[in-house]
């Protein structure tokens, strides 16, 4: 790699001429020094790329030398170079933030490929990324193409979120436009699949079907309590599998995955339906003719949410759980700590589900405020400040300690969400609800060909507001606009993340079975 400066600093520099050369053969400058002084002085007055520093030498050694280096110039990569191997020479270079560390004698294509991993690391990474997701791309566009069962979606879904978590650093736009296309088809392909199902899935027509929201916890949660220490169930609103994957390697400092499953949400994919139905055990339709008092329709004031304890205390009590219990819901910061303080009122209890809204905020608020829209402005940007508030969060403070009381663990959601680019137009009266993934009105408007129509929203054991009241769902990527004011519409509501329609990243989210190390 050219025009990189290197400073090599070593008491027995004339020894390794034959490496310089090397190095200056292949393009890269190289200034030396024999001792630390001497170095710290060239530093100061010269742009250096890397250092390479040897350990043990006469006067400032290398570890002192390396501290007052990293005082001065904390991002200059230090490359520690020694005769020894003692394990606390290795921990005090290491604890220094170095950049690598190579034992004596070295070769000069050590050195080459230290100096690759340093400056050409990400370049190969992504070049190799994109290589393999190119050599995978015809595979996953044959299956798509093929009749499908639930479980093969899911794995569809599995391998594309591993390439878009892979590809996401990568800098050819190229390979990236194609994931999306591919990831278009799927979600085109996979709206069909479900329509085509999910009126069977329901009312138990078809044998082979999915994990869904209203079974979540006979399939799920159950069969955890039977296990000797407290289970403790994390309803994270709104997470949807990428935000799990992105989050998951800090928690597996803590805790070891035992089940890395996605369950099925479902219609519509918002938290007053799916919610309610994971808490209850049965679908919207169902509670509402069983528990009336618990149901809030959608032109009812109040919070459609607002009776998911009681209707977990019935779920139990129907399947004959006759459980110690609590539930608590974490709407904002000063709930999340004092629930964290509080946490070990609840070790004697057998289960203890913390429902947890944070995610689904931060999509509320990227909608509504034009600071959060360019701190997430993609896809990768709103896992990073999603993963960034998680490690901060109190959210992770309930995991850790409810690590170190070796309490298992479920962590699962009631919906995902999905970025959305296309605008579908509906026509609505004034009772019509606001969602724009999907509608329930009696005069609704709107092309069939561009939704998913249930006329008879008992079909699919959804309450109906009035008698002659149709869902309709958006699929894919697009959105419900309205024809009056439809231009500040779409440019407003363009390019947000959404919920409540049919698509991978809407439907297909985790339930994750976790043990404490």
């Amino acid at each position: 790699m050219e025009n990189i400066s290197i400073l090599w600093v070593d008491d027995e520099i004339e020894m390794l001429k034959p490496h310089i050369l090397f190095l200056e053969q292949k393009g890269y400058e190289v200034n030396t020094s024999n001792n630390g002084d001497e170095a710290l002085d060239m530093i100061m007055n010269n742009p250096y790329d890397i250092v390479f520093l040897d350990e043990q030498m006469p006067g400032l050694s290398g570890i002192e030398t390396l501290e007052k280096i990293k005082t001065h110039y904390p991002n200059l990569p230090v490359v520690m170079i020694t005769k020894s191997e003692e394990e606390t020479i290795m921990e005090d270079a290491i604890g220094s933030n170095i950049s690598d560390y190579l034992i004596k004698p070295v070769n000069p294509n050590q050195i080459l490929l230290c100096l690759k991993k340093n400056f050409e690391n990400k370049k190969l990474i992504s070049e190799k990324t994109s290589y393999a997701y190119q050599q995978e791309f015809r595979n996953i566009g044959m299956e798509i193409s093929g009749d499908l069962g639930y479980q093969e979606w899911v794995n569809i879904f599995k391998k594309l979120t591993r390439w878009e978590l892979e590809l996401e650093k990568s800098t050819d736009d190229g390979i990236l436009q194609i994931l999306k296309m591919q990831k278009d088809e799927a979600n085109q392909v996979f709206s069909k699949f479900i329509e085509r199902n999910y009126y069977d899935w329901v009312n138990g027509n078809s044998q082979d079907k999915p994990i869904q929201s209203h079974i979540l916890f006979k399939e799920k949660v159950f069969p955890l309590l039977e296990k000797s220490s407290p289970l403790f169930v994390l309803v994270i609103d709104n997470l949807r599998y990428d935000h799990w994957k992105t989050i998951q390697p800090l928690i597996e400092e803590y805790y070891r995955v035992e089940s890395d499953d996605i369950y099925y949400s479902i219609l519509p994919t918002t938290t007053q339906y799916a919610r309610n139905s994971i808490f209850a055990g049965l679908m919207p339709y169902e509670i509402e003719r069983k528990y009336p008092d618990y149901w809030i329709n959608e032109n009812d004031e109040g919070s459609k949410n607002q009776y998911e304890s009681e209707l977990m205390t019935e779920q139990l009590k129907r399947f004959g759980k006759n459980i110690r219990h609590s539930y608590n819901k974490v709407l904002n910061l000063e709930v999340g700590r004092k629930l964290a303080d509080n946490l070990s009122n609840f070790l004697n209890n057998d289960l203890n589900v913390i429902v947890y809204n944070f995610i689904d905020m931060l999509s509320h608020a990227r909608t509504e405020m034009e600071i959060i829209r360019e701190l997430a402005d993609d896809e990768p940007a709103y896992r990073s400040l999603m993963l960034s508030w998680f490690e901060h969060s109190s959210l992770f403070d309930i995991i850790k300690y409810i690590a170190e009381k070796k309490a298992n663990l479920l962590i699962t959601t009631d919906h995902g969400s999905i970025k959305v680019q296309n605008p579908v137009k509906v026509i609505g009266d004034r009772n019509t609800n606001t969602n724009l993934r999907y509608k329930i009105g009696k005069n609704l408007n709107f092309n069939k060909r561009e939704v998913y129509e249930i006329k008879n929203p008992y079909d699919i054991f959804l309450p109906k507001s009035s008698v002659s009241s149709t869902f309709i769902f958006c699929r894919n990527n697009d959105f419900f606009a309205y024809p009056n004011n439809y231009n500040y519409y779409v440019n407003y509501y363009k390019n947000t993340f959404q919920h409540g329609g049919i698509s991978l990243e809407e439907i297909l989210v985790p339930a994750i079975t976790l043990k404490p190390k």
